[in-house]
């Protein structure tokens, strides 16, 4: 079955296509499904509520079933924040070079046993008669003093878990650890049991 996913980020749907197509789900950006999907305003004060408003909108545009998420980085030292303005931290949507950077430097005077974060993500699948799954996936881990690796994507250079960077893992290692592997497992156990 087709589902279209509600972002541009083609790393974001390679990683729902290595998880969700061994279910016979195949994931389609806009541009694959031949469709034009409006960019939202992320104006939710939760993960959950932003992720809401991308699958709803998807869904409703493209007549498919709509997975979108909304995920970000929350720092106990920083009382959750950045949170969901995580891509847009540094005050430039998806600069991470500045979010990182303003991210290091609010935590510059933070000892290494109160740098304890988590990356969180909700997933919304939304389809054309109203149904949705909403599930959640978190990773705990710590805020490193400086970028490392060149994987992964936005913070993931100075997320630590187990002495490595999320930029050092390979895909598969992040997938069995991530905030968003574990909610497209959840996504995929839900999707499995309502075959």
């Amino acid at each position: 079955m087709n589902y279209i996913i509600a972002t541009h980020n083609m790393k974001k749907r390679n990683e729902l296509a290595r998880i969700l197509e061994p279910l016979g789900v195949n994931i389609l950006t806009a541009e694959q499904a031949g469709v034009e999907l409006t960019d939202v305003e992320e104006t939710g004060e939760t993960f959950e509520e932003n992720a809401r408003l991308k699958s709803q909108s998807g869904c409703r545009e493209s007549g498919m079933p709509c997975i979108a998420d909304d995920s970000g980085l929350m720092v106990d030292a920083l009382d959750g924040a950045p949170g969901v303005y995580s891509a847009r931290y540094g005050g430039e949507h998806g600069n991470d070079p500045k979010n990182i950077a303003l991210l290091l430097e609010n935590l510059k005077n933070v000892p290494d046993e109160k740098r304890t974060a988590r990356f969180v993500c909700t997933v919304c699948c939304t389809y054309p008669d109203g149904k949705e799954i909403v599930v959640t996936g978190t990773c705990e881990g710590k805020i490193g003093y400086e970028p490392v690796g060149n994987g992964g994507f936005g913070y993931d250079p100075v997320f630590m878990v187990k002495d490595k960077s999320f930029a050092q893992l390979t895909s598969e290692e992040k997938d069995e650890i991530s905030h968003r592997g574990k909610a497209l497992k959840a996504l995929a156990n839900v999707l499995a049991n309502n075959k």
